[in-house]
């Protein structure tokens, strides 16, 4: 093992002796110097792995001293110790990005602690993690046994995501490929539970998920604010696991109070759970009531230029009296106007924002190749989803929501999953160009492979023709048509669909947050 490598800096360095020995016998290597100005000399000249620095010497003192070694060595932790509990020193040490703050008279377990917190961090949660998952592993394995419920597979759905993104922080690639396992056992039984359930849990009056058509009124009205309004943001195709990563950076300016999950309906597509949720209805109703509105998988045109218009019919059939309104985001320049114009909504009860980036990102992966090695993974794809965030109009437009005091709704139609294997489809000429779902006339599948629906009125999908079913693939499987297939298949492989059944893209968030 390399010798770790401490430098200690203090007017009473001789005092510390015993301190030092103490060190030293966990084999330790401790330099010691009694003044800043010798020690921003040594560190220039060394290459040490932490310094403790007292903050009260003569001369050039603690404070000074620690911003002269962060000129030379910026990532270098910092242990500032000190007599005092002022509190603009702990401010003043905090603000220069100290590692730790001690206060005098300090033992030597207490050193010995703040070296492992900073040397040895990554490595003590690592074992812990791992110890932790494994512990886990059987009792998740036995729940996938078990687990008939829509609320039993959301509770487990998120402890799967939980555990994926504890051990993709420390990097253990043994344990991950050991829960993409587990999280595609789960997908193969969810699949089975939406294949037997999903019939019933439409229509189930006393005990059903929230579905996309009922999530304003489960969950949008209920949270209305009407003296400081609310901004009610949908981001499009954004999953559980994207909102897990994005969320440290709303709760530095929102408090959450209530995290949802609810169910997209089925196919997770846009145009039909997007339009459901804004309009409070299912897709059959939607054609039936909205004519001009509606349209289907064959018709020409945007499949969801109407959102508006549905959802100030469901705001009327709701009896609600607020003032809203809604904006459409497509662009970077869109979303930068908002960004500067957003205090001009502070009028309304409801401000609903719809955000297309995520989906945009989704989608560029299969056809621009750059995207594709920047999010080759879930683990970059979230990364890239976080990234984006934190330097997007979305995320000024949320910190003038906050400034404004309005509270917030974040949530989305659907999520997507990373396609990696292909099933054969035939149809004619109209069938729809969907890989996640089809429908059309004579659709010829794989049986084992899809979720197949001979009447879509039985779930509340529109029927394109006589004889025209819907099919939902299973798990990560994508359509691939048998002409030019190995083209096809080659192309489409390992990109984000959705439109199917899975965990990621049926199981999505719904967030309510108040301003910090």
């Amino acid at each position: 093992m390399i010798d770790i490598q401490i430098l200690w800096v203090d007017d009473e360095i001789d005092l510390l002796k015993p301190h030092i020995l103490f060190l030293e016998q966990k084999k330790y290597v401790v330099t010691t110097c009694t003044n800043g100005t010798d020690a921003i000399y040594l560190v220039k000249e060394n290459n040490f792995d932490i310094v403790f620095l007292d903050e009260n010497m003569p001369g050039m003192n603690g404070l000074e001293t620690l911003s002269a070694i962060k000129q030379i060595s910026s990532n270098l932790p910092v242990v500032m110790i000190t007599k005092s509990e002022e509190e603009y020193i702990m401010e003043e040490a905090i603000g220069s990005k100290i590692a730790d703050y001690l206060i005098k008279p300090v033992n030597p377990k207490q050193i010995l602690l703040s070296i492992k917190k900073n040397l040895d961090h990554s490595r003590l949660i690592s074992e812990k993690t791992t110890s932790k998952y494994q512990q886990e592993f059987s009792k998740i394995s036995m729940d996938l046994m078990s687990v008939n419920s829509y609320q039993e597979w959301s509770d487990l759905y998120k402890k799967l995501i939980h555990w994926e993104l504890e051990l993709e922080s420390i990097n253990d690639s043994g344990m991950i490929e050991i829960l993409e396992s587990q999280k595609s056992e789960a997908n193969k039984l969810f699949f089975k539970f939406i294949k037997n359930n999903y019939k019933d849990l439409l229509s189930n009056y006393d005990d059903k998920p929230t579905f996309s058509h009922t999530l304003f009124k489960d969950y949008i009205v209920p949270n209305l604010d009407y003296n400081n309004g609310v901004l009610w943001i949908v981001i499009d195709n954004l999953r559980y696991d994207q909102y897990r990563m994005i969320e440290p950076l709303i709760n530095n300016h929102f408090k959450k109070e209530e995290e949802y999950s609810y169910y997209s309906i089925l196919p997770t597509a846009t145009q039909y759970a997007r339009n459901a949720i804004f309009s409070g209805l299912m897709p059959s109703e939607m054609e039936k009531r909205h004519p001009n509105f509606w349209k289907n998988d064959t018709d020409s045109g945007g499949k969801n230029m109407f959102e508006n218009e549905f959802l100030n019919d469901q705001i009327k059939r709701l009896n609600l009296s607020i003032k809203h309104e809604y904006y459409k985001i497509t662009s970077l320049k869109d979303g930068k106007d908002l960004a500067i114009n957003y205090n001009g909504t502070r009028q309304n009860n409801l401000t609903v924002l719809v955000y297309n980036f995520v989906d945009i990102l989704s989608h560029s992966k299969t056809e621009m190749e750059v995207i594709k090695e920047l999010a080759g993974d879930d683990k970059a794809y979230r990364s890239l989803t976080m990234s984006w965030f934190k330097n997007s109009p979305l995320f000024d437009v949320i910190q003038k929501a906050q400034q404004l005091g309005q509270k917030m709704i974040i949530t989305t139609d659907h999520g997507t999953i990373n396609c990696k294997n292909p099933t054969k489809v035939i149809g004619d000429k109209n069938i729809s160009s969907n890989l996640r779902y089809k429908t059309g006339k004579s659709l010829s599948f794989i049986e084992k492979d899809v979720f197949a629906i001979n009447n879509p009125k039985d779930i509340f999908l529109p029927s394109i023709s006589f004889n025209s079913p819907f099919i939902f693939a299973k798990e990560d499987l994508f359509f691939a048509y048998p002409n030019n297939y190995n083209h096809f298949v080659n192309y489409y492989k390992n990109t984000y669909q959705h439109g199917g059944i899975s965990l990621e893209e049926m199981i999505i968030p719904c967030a309510v947050y108040s301003p910090k």
